[in-house]
C-alpha cells in the first residue's frame, strides 16, 4: 500500500468515524461530511495517474461541483434550523414533529 492510498484512506476512515462518534453539532457533521466528500475526490483524482488511463478527468469535476452544492444546502439548513430550534444541537431536532 503506498502513501498516497495509505492517507486516502485514512482521511475517510477518520471522517466517517467522526460522523459517527461525534454528532453533538450540525456543523461538525457538515464538515465531517465535506472531508468524506474531499478525501473522495482526492482519490478520484489520483485514480486515472496511477492506472496510466486518460478517461474519467471529467468526473472529478462533477464530484466537486456536487460537493459545492452539498456543502451550500448544509449551510443553509444549518442557519434555517438555528433560526427556529436557536442552537445547532442534533438533540433539539426531532423529525417526527411538523
Amino acid at each position: 500500500m503506498t502513501a498516497l492510498h495509505l492517507s486516502f484512506y485514512s482521511a475517510f476512515t477518520l471522517s466517517s468515524l467522526g460522523l459517527a462518534f461525534h454528532r453533538t453539532h450540525l456543523i461538525s457533521a457538515l464538515l465531517c461530511l465535506e472531508s468524506m466528500m474531499l478525501s473522495m475526490y482526492v482519490g478520484l483524482t489520483m485514480w486515472p495517474i496511477q492506472t496510466q488511463t486518460a478517461s474519467f478527468t471529467l468526473l472529478p469535476i462533477l464530484m466537486l461541483a456536487f460537493s459545492a452544492c452539498e456543502a451550500g444546502t448544509g449551510l443553509a439548513l444549518l442557519v434555517a434550523s438555528t433560526r427556529t430550534h436557536g442552537s445547532d444541537h442534533l438533540r433539539n431536532f426531532n423529525l417526527l414533529q411538523c
